[in-house]
């Protein structure tokens, strides 16, 4: 997938994109830091890819439950995980402590309170580890995603709030996640099919100005739109959206494509329906339970999934080259190496 990505950059000329691996990812993937940087940087050795190589350790999320009931011991995990990507080549960390954000609480500045003191003290952390000569990319989040959208108040709560526990003489966060309708993998409806989702694009337009001329940062990012109808892509680069992210998408080209195995497939399925069928709701069709389970075969079927029949892999791959492609120019990246290079040494 990685060498697809590499190929469609170099036809269109682009440098502005990121591979990311979330907390999540790494644990059901099976792939940790190293070696998912190893394998992105041979990709782009071996497609004769030249310049920067960005990598990023998304939603480095706190975990609600057990940061309420241990939290210290959470953000200790939190720590550890951030020094081994940092030490594996990551510049790029998303701290994801929405899922603290305490919504029974009466004021924003209080519902955004434990949100705003784990990313300062995290931004702390990182600044304190980043190699010498490098200014790691602190991210911050505001929104679950998944659940309600986010608003430019909810923004300003958190940022006061962050700026304030920060202080002056520590560089913080240069993006913001926010929520405006997405949810990750997309909804999936009793037939396997995904429902159409809207996006509030005006929401983010602002989210992402207030962001820019208000905190000094680069904007808002979107996460979840890969399941996105192909129109809505072109409306994130005109409403100033810093950052997409994009997986769900490249996942269901290779699992439905028709040059998958079938034999695998069906292994796969039933493997999915065996080993995680208590996590199934309840009346979730077996179409709704795979389609959300099977992120997980990627670490369970790792073997397999590394040795695809070359024939086959060559034919998947290619569609995803034509995919990447595609969004690359939907997204405004085309053209963005001499860009890049500028900026970055």
């Amino acid at each position: 997938m990685a060498r697809a990505v590499f190929r469609s950059a170099l036809k269109g000329n682009v440098g502005a994109f990121i591979f990311e691996i979330a907390r999540s990812e790494i644990g059901y993937t099976a792939q940790r830091p190293a070696e998912y940087a190893a394998c992105v940087l041979a990709a782009a050795i071996r497609e004769g890819f030249k310049g920067p190589v960005f990598l990023q350790g998304d939603h480095f999320q706190v975990n609600r439950s057990k940061h309420a009931s241990e939290p210290e011991k959470e953000l200790e995990a939190m720590r550890s995980l951030i020094r081994e990507a940092v030490d594996a080549g990551f510049f790029n960390i998303d701290i994801d402590a929405s899922t603290i954000v305490d919504l029974e609480k009466k004021s924003l500045p209080e519902q955004q309170e434990k949100n705003c003191r784990v990313t300062a003290e995290m931004t702390r952390f990182i600044r304190s580890i980043q190699p010498v000569g490098v200014v790691i990319s602190v991210g911050g989040e505001i929104g679950e995603v998944g659940k309600r959208n986010s608003t430019v108040e909810d923004l300003r709560a958190f940022a006061s709030g962050y700026l304030g526990l920060l202080g002056s003489d520590v560089k913080g966060i240069s993006k913001i996640s926010v929520q405006t309708g997405t949810t990750h993998g997309g909804v999936v409806l009793p037939d396997g099919s995904i429902a159409d989702v809207e996006i509030d694009f005006e929401t983010l337009e602002k989210l992402s100005r207030v962001a820019r001329e208000e905190y000094g940062m680069s904007g808002a990012v979107q996460h979840g739109a890969s399941t996105l109808p192909e129109e809505a892509f072109g409306h994130f680069p005109r409403v100033g959206a810093v950052e997409v992210h994009l997986a769900t998408g490249f996942q269901n080209i290779i699992y439905d494509s028709p040059y998958f195995p079938g034999e695998l497939s069906n292994r796969i399925h039933r493997h999915l329906l065996e080993k995680y069928g208590a996590e199934r709701k309840p009346q979730e069709t077996d179409q709704q339970f795979i389609y959300s389970t099977r992120k997980k075969a990627f670490g369970d079927f790792k073997r397999e999934l590394w040795s695809l029949p070359d024939d086959r892999l060559r034919k998947i791959t290619t569609e995803l080259e034509a995919r990447f492609s595609l969004l690359f120019e939907k997204l405004n990246v085309v053209g963005t190496r001499d860009l890049v290079k500028r900026f970055i040494g």
